[in-house]
């Protein structure tokens, strides 16, 4: 295996995260790749425009700044302040199938804090929480903050969010008679704690506030490791909206490049050649980096590809000690090479599409993976499995039907099967990793030969049952069963062999130019692996001889 030098590197990309880019520093290690989050003024990427936005709404001046040194207005006021233009939108006329109770409630109010009839834009909803799950909404802002208290986050299949009266960006102004407009962050989830099974909320829609309450994109969120999100209660302060909760300094990921997939053109479009894409060894996620121009993009993915490939023997190492626990020796599983390559599919219309595929090589075997097969039974269980006897490469570089972007870097393999032949486009990344795929194929295919050695199968000859013996040394044997023992028909060693030929279904032809001329046979299936493995021997013995295959 070639020697990969490390490389490191560091500067400023951007991260697509939640469909936005996102500025963010990246630093590359040996063995990782760690994006930090570049704040702005003090506040993660998209929380200042937010945050001022939200500041607005609660001082009633939408979209205009505030300066900071003015005394705020009193929150009671501010949270009853919504500007008219932005009703909330109609609750549901009546209760959807599934749905937890929630209605409005009947006109006296169950405090005297409240008047009989709400305000104008307050509504008054009723919650019934059920017997397992809270009410199941996280909540941001708080006097601390000068911001009225907002629903920033509904959970599925939670009370508020079966109810369907409750949206993002109400300010909830009281929890069962209990004022809420000049409450704290703190003493508004305690409020809530404490509502009981039956919760009556008054809430006012706040247009201008959905910048503040919707989550930032934050470079820690990017969701790499596959790890399901999990619910936060109400006394998590995750929500708080507090600064100390935006701290940028923990605004960081870190990405192990151990068997990653580094490409570029595979699953985003790419016009300006700025993107470079990231893939995880379980292919859940994707990472997409764009860079400023399109020579900082090929430095940045020639470096991190760089180092992927420095763990490929690290990896290689792992997955043999793996194995070996499993197998006897001489089973032809050692792994002698693994990397992802994109692969070329075919979609209805003729349309095409690369997709990542995990190629592994055995002594014996092609494998292929749409995942990192990290144990034992993963490994077992590949999506397609091809010996290497019946397989061969038939193209490598451009050829005169691929004008497509990267088709200077594809190569195809064909493998004769007892349904046919299967065939696979594969791309490289690199004009590295292409030379080194095509050697690699070449040569496994070729060392298969001659570890085999032998292959026999059955077949039907002047309507006799014989047996074909291809031996990668002494050529063609042709027997028939006699009395218990071999009774040898034909023997030709493989430089009399004239022309072979088969019909695709079930006969094969071979020609050796003895008296008995053509023979045909008829063997128990399709003749295509027979022919892959004819071919494969001589190529092997025409390169063992020192001639060009």
């Amino acid at each position: 295996m070639a020697v990969w030098t490390r490389a490191g590197k560091a500067g400023p990309v951007e991260v697509l995260l939640r469909e936005r880019w996102v500025r963010a520093l990246a630093e590359l290690s040996g063995e990782a790749l760690t994006l930090t989050s570049e704040p702005l003024n003090g506040l993660p990427n998209g929380a200042e425009r937010g945050r001022a936005a939200a500041a607005a709404a609660a001082a009633g001046s939408p979209g205009g700044a505030r300066s900071p040194e003015p005394p705020s207005p009193p929150l009671p006021a501010l949270a009853l302040a919504a500007s008219p233009r932005s009703p909330p939108p109609p609750p549901p006329s009546r209760s959807s199938p599934g749905r937890a109770p929630c209605r409005s409630p009947p006109s006296s109010p169950p405090s005297s804090s409240a008047s009989a009839s709400p305000p104008s834009g307050v509504r008054r909803v009723r919650v019934v929480k059920a017997e397992a799950g809270g009410l199941g909404i996280s909540i941001k802002g708080g006097r601390e903050n000068r911001m009225p208290v907002l629903i920033s986050r509904i959970f599925p299949g939670l009370a508020a969010e079966r109810c369907g009266a409750l949206r993002l960006g109400d300010a909830i102004l009281a929890v069962n008679g209990i004022d809420l407009r000049d409450a704290t962050h703190d003493q508004a989830v305690q409020a809530l704690k404490r509502a009981g099974r039956e919760v009556l909320l008054e809430v006012k829609y706040m247009r201008e506030a959905t910048p503040y309450i919707k989550k930032l994109s934050l470079v820690s969120d990017l969701p790499w490791d596959g790890a399901a999100p999990q619910s936060p209660s109400l006394s998590s302060s995750e929500d708080s909206g507090s600064p100390k909760h935006c701290s940028p300094a923990k605004d960081r990921k870190v990405i192990p490049l151990k068997m990653c997939y580094a490409a570029r053109n595979l699953s985003m479009p790419d016009l300006e050649n700025r993107l470079i894409e990231l893939h995880s060894p379980d292919s859940r996620n994707t990472l997409i980096l764009r860079c400023k121009d399109s020579a900082t993009a090929h430095s940045w993915f020639m470096a991190i590809h760089t180092n992927i490939m420095a763990l490929l023997p690290q990896v290689l190492a792992e997955l043999n000690a793996m194995l070996a626990a499993g197998n006897t020796p001489g089973s032809g599983r050692e792994v002698k090479h693994v990397a992802w390559l994109a692969e070329q599919a075919r979609l209805d219309g003729g349309r095409q599409l690369w997709r990542p595929v995990l190629v592994a090589m055995t002594e014996k075997d092609l494998l292929l993976y749409d995942c990192m097969p990290w144990n034992r039974d993963a490994w077992a269980a590949p999506c397609h499995s091809y010996p290497l006897l019946a397989t061969r490469l038939v193209h490598s570089g451009a050829g005169q039907r691929s004008p497509c972007m990267g088709s200077d870097l594809t190569f195809a393999t064909r493998t004769g099967t007892r349904q046919g032949i299967e065939m696979h486009v594969f791309r490289a990344e690199t004009h590295r990793d292409l030379s080194s795929w095509t050697r690699i194929l070449v040569q496994g295919c070729h060392s298969a030969a001659e570890l085999i050695k032998e292959v026999s199968l059955g077949g039907i000859l002047n309507s006799q049952e014989v047996r074909l013996q291809i031996h990668y040394e002494n050529g063609f044997t042709i027997s028939r069963e006699e009395g218990g023992s071999a009774s040898i028909l034909f023997h030709y060693p493989f430089e009399r062999l004239k022309m072979s030929a088969d019909d695709g279904i079930r006969n094969l032809y071979l020609d050796f130019g003895g008296p008995e001329g053509e023979l045909t046979l008829e063997l128990l299936s399709c003749p295509k692996p027979v022919v892959f493995v004819l071919h494969t021997f001589l190529s092997a013995k025409v390169t063992r001889m020192g001639l060009l295959a």
